[in-house]
């Protein structure tokens, strides 16, 4: 039974991965398929295989996921508390992508995994949450904001008298490797989030202790996963990224993405907190924008992904602690 639920729980978060993975797509390639420098499917493609290769990048991320957050739960219960908080995460992301609103997954995970755990009696290390969650789902989208209109007006001083069309002929190439950079950023980050559960899976069933590295099959079942929901797709929310906010031109789109990916790289390694690809490219995106006019971004439509950004986690909580309990009274 114990080996059962394992596999299950395993399987499910593999299923979050993957619902990750077609939900975060269109953060690392909308603004390159709205300035038409790659194709979608030849996007997708790309972010599919840069998300594995970015996977195996490290695994800071990993262990904040896997130790930092809650403490480690117990026996059956305990892994009863890491499928609840993956219920609650996968619907968030679900329910989400249906209405093409770039929420986190990230946080729906950490949400999810601070409701269960307050549901299931377990502590949540709230100093870790502040620390590694809280202060960068602030921080971090303005940091991307401020990134971006800086990044964007040193390119406008820069091409300042350059031919416009070579330029932007120009921006559009560049914006391959641009995107390629944040999908391996959003492999190094996303992809190390699920692989933190399913070491804390494998502890809960005594496979593992967190001394122990990741194992190699941990790392390459995720990151496949990752790979396989992105080149499913997110066209719904590529559309709310790379239209609705305002419409970029190839300069635009690869300030937007350098300054995404940057951030996304110096979180991982420096700091090692798991923020939020979603929040990053979304505010660098509204700061690259601004450097047009202010009013060039349609700021209604960036007030509504801010309030999907603040609800998040508390609706993940919620889902996943009326999963604890609905195990509970079932199951355990």
């Amino acid at each position: 039974m114990d080996t059962f639920a394992l596999i299950v729980t395993i399987a499910v978060a593999l299923f979050f991965t993957y619902t990750n993975g077609f939900h975060d797509s269109a953060n690392a390639i909308a603004t390159s398929v709205s300035t038409r420098a790659l194709t979608p499917r030849a996007a997708l493609a790309m972010a599919a295989v840069m998300n594995l290769a970015g996977a195996f990048l490290g695994s800071g991320v990993a262990k904040t996921v896997s130790e930092g957050l809650i403490a480690t739960p117990k026996g059956s219960t305990g892994m009863g508390i890491l499928f609840a908080a993956l219920i609650g995460a996968i619907v968030w992301n679900l329910v989400t992508w249906y209405f093409g609103l770039p929420s986190s997954s990230s946080h729906a995970l950490f949400g999810g995994l601070v409701g269960a755990a307050l549901a299931g009696g377990t502590e949540v290390l709230w100093n870790g949450v502040v620390d590694k969650v809280i202060i960068p789902m602030f921080l971090s989208p303005v940091v991307g904001l401020i990134v971006g209109y800086i990044v964007m007006t040193a390119i406008l001083w820069l091409f300042r008298r350059a031919n416009p069309h070579k330029a932007k002929r120009g921006f559009r190439i560049a914006q391959t490797v641009s995107a390629a950079g944040m999908a391996l950023g959003h492999g190094l980050q996303d992809a190390q989030k699920t692989m933190g559960v399913v070491v804390m899976a494998l502890v809960i069933s005594g496979h593992q202790s967190f001394s122990d590295p990741i194992p190699v099959w941990v790392k390459i079942v995720c990151a496949a996963m990752l790979s396989l929901g992105t080149y499913a797709g997110g066209w719904r929310i590529m559309r709310t990224l790379g239209r609705k906010i305002i419409e970029l031109d190839p300069p635009q789109g690869f300030a937007a993405e350098t300054t995404g990916a940057s951030i996304m790289f110096t979180t991982a390694y420096l700091f090692k907190a798991p923020i939020s690809t979603t929040h990053v490219i979304t505010s660098a995106i509204m700061g690259v924008g601004a450097t047009k006019r202010v009013n060039a971004v349609r700021w209604g439509v960036a007030k509504n992904i801010v309030l999907g950004w603040f609800i998040t986690m508390p609706a993940a909580a919620l889902v996943a602690a009326a999963a604890f309990g609905i195990i509970n009274l079932t199951v355990l």
